[in-house]
């Protein structure tokens, strides 16, 4: 039951990421045209670093980096 709670809150703070990076994309546009390739890496760090962290079996880890992932792949997302 103890580790139902923490993967139900940390899918609530994983959620919480899309309306993060949607007002980071919106309040930093200018920082997003000049390191848009840095924040890829971010993203592609935090996917790779969240697999790791299921590995071997660190939630606190899986869900930082999940996170962080979420974050910046919204920021990156520009509407046509």
């Amino acid at each position: 039951m103890n580790e139902l709670i923490k993967i139900l809150i940390g899918a609530v703070i994983l959620i919480l990421g899309i309306p993060i990076g949607n007002l980071l994309r919106k309040y930093t546009k200018d920082e997003l045209k000049i390191g848009k390739k840095y924040f890829r890496l971010l993203t592609y760090l935090g996917i790779i670093g969240g697999f790791v962290g299921i590995i071997i079996g660190n939630d606190t880890i899986m869900f930082t980096l999940f996170f962080i992932a979420i974050v910046t792949s919204r920021s990156l997302i520009t509407k046509i």
